[in-house]
Formats: structure tokens, C-alpha cells, sequence
């Protein structure tokens, strides 16, 4: 395990705003959870191509007692059962349930997530891609040294130019994608690029 190469290739998505739409009273029921166009698609095609797609969410709906962890789960069921005829999964939805409050470790943009999907998959997180539509999903993927994607859904649809730039100068290394099928286009794309030997090692 010393060597610097992933054993997998891993890919860390927010949810709400990356792959469904958000909503500002929270996505509290299965039939609230909506994917936005094309994502599911791209979860596919990332799927296929060999990519572990992992979940990262925060869900203080659960802490405030919006909805209930069943709830959650079937909200994730309907997610897999959407993919499966694409020939797409989500591997695993690592999610923090708690409120502001509760001043929790796993809450973005605070890392404990990431730290525990590094742990679950026994890897470094150092250059995975980690997507998301919010400064703090990409901080939290940064302080672990996942590779910052912004996706110009949910919140981050309605930034500015001005408001774009901040995220740039707070977030080194920052890409920016219109949705979540350009970043997955982007990602194979730049697979594709990469020499073969490097890709075996």
C-alpha cells in the first residue's frame, strides 16, 4: 500500500444539486429526490468505464427530523433503481446527518467524509476527483487533497462571474463543468489521453 498509484479509481460526488435537483425546504421524500438532466447518464458512463462512484452528502434533514433514515434510504434505493437499467451504480453513500449545531466532524466543508470513504476504501484520497455544486463541498474535498470539480447546477447555477472568480481564488486547482455529464466527459476524455503504461501501474 506504500505506492502513490490508486489500487481503484475512485470518483466522490455531492448529491443534492450535483445529481438531483436541490430544493430549498430540503429533498425529503423519494419522490422528491428529481436527478437532473443527463446525470444519471454520466454515473453510467463513469460506472462502465471502471470508475467507483461514491456518494458524499450532507443531509441535516435528518438532524432537524425532516425525514427519517428510512427515508434516506429510499431516496437512495430510487438513485440505484434509475441507474441500474443505464448499467450505473453508486457504490456507497457515506451522508452526515447532523445539523449545524451539533458542530459534527463530518458535516462539509469539514473532511470527515472523505476521511472515512479514504478509510473504507483504503486509499489515499490525494488526486481523486471530487464533484460538487458548493464551496463547501469542494473545501471539504480539498482539505484531503481530492482534485476540486464544480458543477454549475443547483447553487452554483445561480453564481455570477464575480462570484465564480471567488470560488477560484478559494479553491486552488478549481475545474469548472456546466453539469455533471460534462464532467464525466472530461474525466474519460482526459483518461483517454493518458498513456496506457500509466494507467497500468
Amino acid at each position: 500500500m506504500g505506492e502513490r498509484s490508486h489500487p481503484i479509481k475512485l470518483v466522490v460526488l455531492d448529491r443534492d444539486g450535483t445529481i438531483n435537483e436541490d430544493r430549498d425546504d430540503y429533498v425529503k421524500s423519494a419522490d422528491e429526490w428529481v436527478p437532473l438532466p443527463g446525470a444519471l447518464a454520466a454515473i453510467a458512463r463513469l460506472h462502465q468505464a471502471g470508475w467507483h462512484v461514491v456518494v458524499a452528502t450532507n443531509q441535516s434533514g435528518l438532524g432537524r427530523g425532516l425525514f427519517d433514515a428510512a427515508t434516506l434510504t429510499a431516496m437512495h434505493t430510487k438513485m440505484n433503481a434509475l441507474l441500474s437499467p443505464l448499467g450505473g451504480r453508486v457504490d456507497a453513500v457515506f451522508f452526515c446527518p447532523h445539523a449545524p449545531e451539533d458542530d459534527c466532524a463530518c458535516r462539509k466543508p469539514r473532511p470527515g467524509l472523505f476521511e472515512d470513504i479514504g478509510r473504507r476504501f483504503g486509499i489515499d484520497m490525494a488526486g481523486v476527483p471530487a464533484v460538487g455544486d458548493t464551496l463547501r463541498d469542494l473545501q471539504a474535498a480539498s482539505a484531503v487533497g481530492c482534485t476540486p470539480h464544480l458543477v454549475r447546477t443547483g447553487k452554483a447555477a445561480r453564481l455570477d462571474e464575480a462570484g465564480l472568480q471567488a470560488l477560484h481564488d478559494q479553491v486552488p486547482g478549481l475545474t469548472v463543468h456546466a453539469d455533471l455529464a460534462a464532467f464525466a466527459d472530461a474525466l474519460l476524455a482526459s483518461e483517454r489521453r493518458r498513456p496506457a503504461d500509466a494507467r497500468r501501474s
